[in-house]
C-alpha cells in the first residue's frame, strides 16, 4: 500500500494502553464497515519506523474481551497500511516451567470462544472464503519477535499452545485441569479471533504473551485474581515496550512470508457472483482479487 501511514502495528493488551517511546505522534480515528475500533490509533516513529498503536481494551480498559470490536480493529490497521501486527497479551501459565513474569511467543492456538464474530466473510457477505490456519501465527514475525524478546534479557519461551477462552470470568479448576490435559501452555482471552481476522486481512500476526499467574490449576499457589494480575501488569508493560523497541528495526525490510497472499487461493465463490455491495464493503480485503 504505497500511501501507508504505518506498516507496523501493535495491539496493546491489559496494562499496555499507550507506547511512551513513540515520537512525532499523530492520532487517527478510523471508521470501518464494522464500526469504530477500540479507541483512536496512535501513529508515531520508533527506531526510524512509523508504528501504529491500538489499545485493545480502549484507554482506561473499558472493553471486556467479548466486547472488543476485533473486526474493526484489524480492518482499521489494514486501512492505515499496516502489514505486520504484534499483539501483546497477558496470560496465565498452564505449565510449572512458565513462571509469572516470563515471556512466551506461542506458535499454536486453541479456540474456546463462543460469542465473537470470527470472520469478515460472514453469512451476509455474499462471499465464501477459507483461509489456512495450520500455522495461526506468521512464522517470520514470530521468529523475529522471539529473538527481539531475547535481546531484552527477559526469560523467553519459544513456542507453546495458547488456549483462548471467552471470559470475562477466569476458569474453574476443572476447566484449567482439562486444558492442561490437552497440552495447552498458556491461557488468555484475546488472541482469538484476532489471529483469524489478521490472516483474512493478509496481515502478519504474532503474540507476545506475558505471564501473570498460574491460572487455578496449581493448588499451592493463590488462585488468579484481578489484584494479582494488575500487580504484575506494570512490570510486564515495561518489558513489552522494550521488546517492541528491539523488534522494530528488524522489520524494516519487506515481507517474504505468505501471509500477504492468504486470500489468493481462498476465495471459493465465483467472482461473477460476488455482489456489488460486498465488493464495496470489503474492497480493502478483496479488491486485488476481483479485477
Amino acid at each position: 500500500m504505497p500511501d501507508a501511514v504505518a506498516r507496523i502495528g501493535v495491539i496493546g493488551g491489559s496494562g499496555l494502553y499507550r507506547m511512551d517511546d513513540l515520537a512525532d505522534v499523530e492520532e487517527h480515528r478510523v471508521e470501518t464497515p464494522f464500526g469504530a475500533p477500540s479507541d483512536a490509533i496512535t501513529v508515531g516513529t520508533l527506531a526510524g519506523e512509523r508504528v501504529a498503536f491500538l489499545p485493545r481494551h480502549g484507554v482506561g480498559h473499558r472493553l471486556s474481551p467479548t466486547a472488543i470490536p476485533v473486526r474493526a480493529n484489524i480492518y482499521a490497521l489494514k486501512r492505515l497500511g499496516v502489514e505486520r501486527v504484534i499483539s501483546v497479551s497477558a496470560v496465565g501459565s498452564m505449565r510449572e516451567h512458565l513462571a509469572p513474569l516470563d515471556l512466551v511467543v506461542p506458535d499454536q492456538l486453541v479456540d474456546r470462544t463462543v460469542a465473537r464474530p470470527r470472520t469478515f466473510f460472514d453469512a451476509d457477505a455474499g462471499c465464501v472464503v477459507h483461509v489456512s490456519l495450520a500455522e495461526p501465527f506468521c512464522p517470520d514475525l514470530r521468529g523475529a519477535l522471539r529473538d527481539a524478546a531475547g535481546e531484552t534479557g527477559a526469560r523467553v519461551h519459544d513456542g507453546g499452545v495458547y488456549v483462548c477462552i471467552e471470559g470475562p470470568q477466569f476458569s474453574t479448576r476443572g476447566e484449567s485441569r482439562l486444558y492442561r490435559s490437552w497440552g495447552v501452555d498458556v491461557i488468555g482471552m484475546t488472541a482469538l479471533p484476532e489471529a483469524r481476522l489478521a490472516r483474512e486481512a493478509e496481515l502478519c500476526y504474532a503474540t507476545l504473551a506475558l505471564v501473570t499467574d498460574y491460572d487455578v490449576w496449581k493448588t499451592d499457589e493463590e488462585p488468579v485474581s484481578v489484584q494479582m494480575v494488575v500487580e504484575r501488569l506494570h512490570h510486564n508493560a515495561a518489558v513489552a515496550q522494550a521488546v517492541v523497541r528491539a523488534l522494530v528495526p528488524h522489520l524494516a525490510a519487506g515481507r517474504t512470508c505468505t501471509c500477504g497472499a492468504a486470500l489468493e487461493h481462498a476465495i471459493i465463490t465465483d467472482r461473477a457472483l460476488i455482489p456489488p455491495a460486498t465488493r464495496e464493503r470489503l474492497g480493502l480485503l478483496l479488491g486485488r482479487y476481483l479485477g
